[in-house]
């Protein structure tokens, strides 16, 4: 299947059910945006030369990961349920989602630590480091599909992650095209954010969430190339 047919089912799928996406995830995006920009403002109040990251600081981060990961599991859930013609509630898709959040945390942390590390090793050389970003890019479509091998094949981390480059080894230039497709959005959200900034914190919890519920569509896309690719 095309490209263009991918992302154009995933724009259909994401229409037909904004409804059921918004209960099941715009909760998850609230509690996850509110805690990004606690955060946010205690980085800009601390002191430059002394930052304090306590307690609360961690407890947060911590608080972050496990937000995302009951997203991820339960957008992932809800998919792959929609796809098969189940009409799950809001409920029972959250309740089945938690079993796979510390199955999506691990993997999330050594598939985060093998992206990123390419880009922090050659940025510490010097001018090499826009290579380490193309290799960085390059492993991140290659574990794209680590949180589906979790979560619809019920692999532990490293087998996700092992399966999820081995899968991905003909989709390579197909999920980066996907992966850039964030891009125009994250352009566009950051301005949809400053105009939010403008109207106080309210608005711009509000604006952030909607930027962020909208960036899901790029999920909804690598699930439907996931999907084509497996039945294939």
């Amino acid at each position: 299947m095309s490209l263009s047919a991918i992302l154009t089912e995933a724009y259909n799928f994401f229409r037909n059910h904004i409804v059921q996406l918004a209960m099941l995830t715009v909760p998850l995006l609230l509690l996850q945006v509110g805690i990004q920009m606690w955060l946010g403002t205690e980085l800009q109040s601390a002191d430059p030369e002394n930052p304090q990251f306590g307690t609360p600081h961690m407890l947060a981060v911590i608080a972050l990961m496990v937000i995302f990961s009951v997203l991820i599991a339960a957008l992932t859930l809800f998919m792959e349920l929609r796809t098969e013609g189940m009409q799950p509630s809001t409920g029972q898709v959250l309740k089945s989602s938690l079993a796979f959040v510390p199955g999506l945390m691990l993997a999330g942390v050594f598939s985060g630590m093998a992206i990123a590390a390419p880009t922090m090793i050659l940025a510490a050389i010097g001018p090499v480091w826009i290579l380490g970003m193309g290799i960085s890019l390059y492993l991140f479509a290659r574990l794209a599909f680590v949180n589906f091998m979790v979560v619809v094949e019920r692999l532990t981390p490293l087998q996700a992650i092992k399966a999820s480059f081995e899968f991905s080894s003909g989709l390579t230039g197909k999920t980066i095209l996907v992966l850039l497709s964030y891009f125009p959005l994250l352009i566009i959200g950051s301005v949809l954010s400053q105009l939010g900034q403008a109207g106080g914190m309210p608005l711009q919890l509000v604006v952030d969430t909607l930027v962020a519920f909208i960036g899901l569509f790029v999920n909804v896309a690598l699930f439907r190339l996931y999907r084509v690719a497996r039945k294939g």
